[in-house]
């Protein structure tokens, strides 16, 4: 449901959008305005939060990012068409069904009282035959009808799989990373809430990791934001690679990847990490357009290890701090929270 307002306040916020994407270079399509549209307006709290954190860290607003704020924030508040149109075929499905069933139980309280109507005529000696005909007439009536209803509910039950479908196939698009085909960081924050309580019940171990591309706006910068979309889908594919079946690997937001491990310990982690890195960095990557060989790609790991009764904004702070750890102390490597300087010390 979209909130209405007035006319001259929009004007003004559409105005306010287009000199902040003229401020920061923005580049004025459909996406990017809606994005700072609702920027603007102060509607979405989190995307405010976050624009202001990159504003305040100087940050260009390149292509990644503005399409990365557009599929977090601004799609969320548009509905799907699979969403606008599944409440009208729930209720034409359920009214045809119990149109069915109710025309059903009248009928066959008919049949009931036709049936009782030919055991009053027995007990009258009338003739066997003709009871026995008009017995099997009421039969073949409640049959037929019984048949019908099937195929009716039947049919019901296709349109409600086809919704069901519909709905699935939208839900997945809405945690589905565009780029990557990763879960998306809604997808992760929410494997990660469930990991965390399964973690408390049954006293198993839980590990984060996060993963950022070492030097990646410089790469970005030389070689172009498709070939920098192509590194991503590259790195997506060896963290799904190197993970169990049980495992959750996501984009996190811009080149940071995430991965969610349950069951494993620190140094679990760690060796699954080391693969990580090492795998990428023995990729080789060829621009797709011309076939030249492009330089190596590195990544930086930091690691974490889930504590008791913290939240998932802890853990993930404690990860982010040892990833960035990581590139301080040289880059290409992994870190587990152990190098921290006592600041997240529980």
């Amino acid at each position: 449901m979209f909130e209405e307002f007035d006319p001259q306040y929009a004007a003004a916020m559409a105005d306010r959008a287009d000199r902040l994407m003229a401020q920061y270079g923005i580049p004025r399509t459909p996406a990017n305005f809606a994005v700072w549209f609702s920027y603007s307006r102060g509607d979405l709290p989190e995307l405010k939060q976050v624009i202001e954190i990159l504003i305040a860290g100087k940050k260009r607003f390149d292509t990644t990012t503005c399409r990365e704020l557009f599929s977090k924030y601004a799609t969320s508040n548009i509905p799907s068409a699979a969403a606008r149109e599944v409440p009208g075929q729930l209720k034409a499905a359920m009214d045809q069904a119990t149109r069915y069933v109710a025309q059903t139980i009248a009928e066959n309280r008919s049949h009931i009282q036709a049936m009782g109507d030919v055991a009053e005529k027995a007990e009258g000696g009338i003739d066997p035959i003709t009871l026995v005909q008009s017995l099997m007439n009421e039969l073949n009536k409640a049959a037929t009808r019984a048949i019908e209803l099937e195929r009716s509910l039947n049919d019901t039950s296709r349109e409600l799989d086809t919704i069901r479908d519909s709905l699935n196939r939208a839900e997945q698009r809405a945690n589905t990373d565009t780029l990557t085909d990763l879960p998306n960081r809604r997808a992760v924050e929410e494997f990660l809430r469930t990991a965390q309580t399964a973690a408390m019940e049954t006293g198993e171990a839980l590990g984060l990791l996060m993963m950022d591309v070492d030097h990646f706006k410089k790469f970005n910068d030389n070689f172009g934001h498709g070939v920098g979309d192509q590194v991503l889908r590259l790195l997506a594919r060896v963290l799904r690679e190197r993970l169990r079946e049980r495992d959750l690997p996501g984009r996190y937001g811009g080149e940071e990847l995430i991965a969610v491990l349950p069951g494993a310990s620190l140094s679990v982690c760690e060796s699954v990490a080391e693969q990580i890195r090492r795998s990428i960095s023995e990729c080789k990557i060829t621009r797709r357009s011309n076939g030249e060989m492009l330089p190596a790609v590195t990544v930086s790991i930091g690691i974490a290890q889930f504590r008791p009764g913290e939240s998932a904004v802890q853990l993930v702070e404690r990860c982010d701090a040892a990833l960035y750890l990581a590139k301080r102390i040289g880059r290409n490597r992994v870190v587990t929270e152990t190098r921290l300087e006592g600041q997240y010390a529980a």
